[in-house]
């Protein structure tokens, strides 16, 4: 059999000299010279299973550009396929070529053989690639189709007794499948929400995915309030209450990690509406360069977080980020001989060596009560929710100026916005002023896919209509759109990233709080001063491939 080293100097992948200092590196850590190599950098993933699968005379396959054949695939179930990390791709002269990432797994070649029947030829591709693909091709929704045309065929029209459709209920009772396979989908999918909705004639499922809503399902109308009814229990929801609307949550294991599931219930002429909001806890984990933040605006807003006292808030609409921005600060401020608070509604993310606070209005524990209470808890750092009021708004601003450092959102559109907001709300505006500090506005757009994206020379039209920082007659810039491939299901974006405009509170904006200036003198004063706004910000990762000129548009007005 040819060595490693002999096949990676042919490729010309690696120098004979990059091959020597790897092999003495491998030789005094104990391991593999490809682990070595990757580890390194000298090699990728891909590039040293394809020549570990030309050594011992194995196909590689790079399955983001294979066509899988779907018939292939539904030879095997999806379960089966996730156990052993493989995936039937195509059948070929008789045989069920089956992608691994580990070809020696003899007992995953035996046990597909067995369920497909048929001979079993075996080739080779990375352990990423077969996740996605995995993910990809084993969808539940085949099997959701098939419950929803088994519900249909046993419709019954007497009253199904719902209260019993609880964990006492067999794991394979059908509603218990449906659910579970909705939820697993959906974290499948990347998806934020789900949102299931009677209609006047079914039940129908959405996923939020990179921040769009996609129909993803639609059921019969008689299993409604099964589906509902079990959510509720898993949520820890009153199921005999439908008049009004309910908060719960629940936590399922998925893939060895814990996702929280944050439930909501909302009344409608055609039933309840519930949306969960996944919770990914890796999340909350997050480094603040990971939020996309272009440099100067990261140096900015960290001038801000690491002073001992003030007040940041981070505004924008529901489900732009703000949460994750806070909790990534939060990481960034957090040691052990620092004393942080939050006040949430609800606790989103669970963070060790962080004390968290719930709200509860019924008991009495407001965020205003619970911001006056933990103030005598001796804290350095607290995070607030959400500035909903102007108590809430008074003991925030008293706070940061009395020796602590706060964090919190508002709901405004931009970031001098939020000054006229508290003023609105009836603080004193030299309050306002002394307080803040710094202010984030920020968006969330999705990021166009690595894979797929083409480079295109934008028309003339397209950049005047956009209001791009272009001049005619100036050099026309290379930009981005969306094409669309299997990694991304053909939708061109995959993941998302954050748009920011991060205002500091100078003097400058001090005095027009105290002028009781509008929003839009203030922003002047701020550009003047170097404020990159939301839309320059947008401007600026369209140009450096991340986003297209579409999706801004989409999110900023």
């Amino acid at each position: 059999m040819k060595q490693l080293g002999d096949i990676l100097l042919d490729e010309g992948l690696v120098t004979e000299g990059q091959l020597m200092a790897a092999l003495d590196e491998s030789a005094a850590r104990g391991e593999s010279l490809g682990r070595v190599l990757v580890e390194i950098g000298m090699l990728s993933e891909a590039q040293l299973v394809r020549a570990l699968s030309a050594q011992v005379g194995m196909e590689f396959v790079e399955l983001a550009e294979f066509p899988v054949d779907r018939g292939a695939v539904s030879l095997v179930p999806g379960s089966m396929c996730r156990r052993h990390m493989v995936l039937p791709i195509s059948i070929r002269e008789g045989a069920v070529v089956l992608a691994m990432a580990d070809p020696g797994n003899v007992l995953a070649v035996d046990d597909v053989r067995s369920v497909a029947r048929m001979p079993v030829r075996s080739v080779v591709a990375t352990h990423d690639d077969l996740v996605q693909a995995i993910d990809r091709h084993c969808r539940a929704d085949d099997e959701i189709d098939n419950l929803a045309s088994s519900f249909e065929a046993n419709q019954v029209e007497e009253e199904i007794d719902f209260s019993r459709i609880g964990d006492s209920i067999e794991d394979d009772a059908p509603i218990v499948r449906y659910v579970n396979l909705l939820v697993t989908q959906a974290i499948q999918d990347r998806a934020s929400d789900i949102h299931i909705e009677p209609t006047e004639t079914d039940l129908r499922v959405r996923y939020r995915i990179d921040g769009v809503l996609h129909e993803m399902q639609r059921s019969p109308k008689h299993i409604t309030g099964g589906v509902i009814s079990r959510l509720k229990i898993m949520s820890d929801i009153d199921i005999a209450e439908r008049r009004k609307p309910q908060d719960g949550r629940m936590s399922i294991t998925h893939n060895g990690r814990k996702i929280d599931l944050r439930v909501a219930t909302l009344p409608t002429v055609w039933g309840e509406k519930v949306v969960m909001r996944i919770l990914d806890n890796s999340t909350a984990s997050l480094d603040l360069r990971d939020l996309s933040f272009l440099e100067d605006n990261l140096e900015t807003y960290r001038e801000s977080y690491v002073k001992p006292y003030g007040m940041i808030l981070v505004t924008g609409p529901t489900g732009s980020g703000k949460s994750t921005t806070l909790y990534a600060t939060l990481n960034a401020v957090s040691r052990p001989e620092i004393n942080v608070i939050t006040v949430e509604d609800p606790v989103e993310y669970r963070l060790p060596g962080i004390n968290q606070v719930q709200v509860n209005p019924k008991a009495g524990l407001t965020f205003a009560a619970a911001l006056r209470s933990i103030l005598r808890s001796d804290p350095d750092v607290v995070l607030l929710g959400e500035i909903r009021d102007h108590e809430t708004a008074q003991i925030a601003i008293e706070a940061a100026l009395t020796g602590h450092l706060v964090l919190s959102t508002l709901h405004t559109n931009d970031a001098p916005s939020a000054v006229t907001r508290l003023v609105e709300m009836g603080i004193e505006p030299f309050l306002v002023g002394s307080a803040l500090d710094c202010i984030v506005a920020q968006r969330l757009a999705r990021r166009l896919c690595k894979k797929c994206k083409e480079e295109y020379e934008p028309s003339e039209t397209e950049l005047v209509s956009a209001r791009f920082p272009w001049e005619p007659g100036e050099e026309k810039p290379r930009l981005f759109r969306p094409a669309g491939c299997s990694a991304c299901s053909k939708t061109g974006y995959k993941g998302r990233l954050a748009i920011h405009e991060v205002m500091r509170v100078t003097e400058e904006v001090e005095r027009h709080a105290v002028a009781h200036s509008s929003s839009a003198e203030i922003g002047a004063t701020a550009r003047e001063q170097g404020m990159i706004t939301l839309r320059d910000d947008g401007w600026t990762k369209v140009l450096l491939g991340d986003t297209s000129i579409e999706e801004i548009l989409r999110v900023i007005a």
